[in-house]
């Protein structure tokens, strides 16, 4: 009974890794329009104050966080500074 109980409060490994709000390299790059790789470099440069978290060692970033990150760098006039 105990064991049952525990399965039920902690979620799986399957859950956690198909929750939508959390994107993985790949998706996240398709989503922002860039491959995995430019991500890779903004991550260990730092070059963009774009949130991600390390669940091991993988690299997952929220949805919210990549919306919000755009959203911070739209532009109404034509510069580009």
């Amino acid at each position: 009974m105990q064991a049952q109980t525990n399965a039920l409060a902690r979620p799986t490994r399957a859950a956690i890794t198909s929750n939508p709000d959390l994107l993985d390299d790949i998706a996240a790059a398709a989503l922002l329009d860039v491959s995995p790789g430019t991500l890779s470099v903004w991550r260990s440069t730092g070059r963009y104050n774009l949130p991600f978290l390390k669940i091991g060692r993988k690299v997952r970033y929220r949805r919210a966080d990549l919306e919000a990150w755009m959203e911070r760098r739209t532009r109404e006039s034509g510069a580009t500074a």
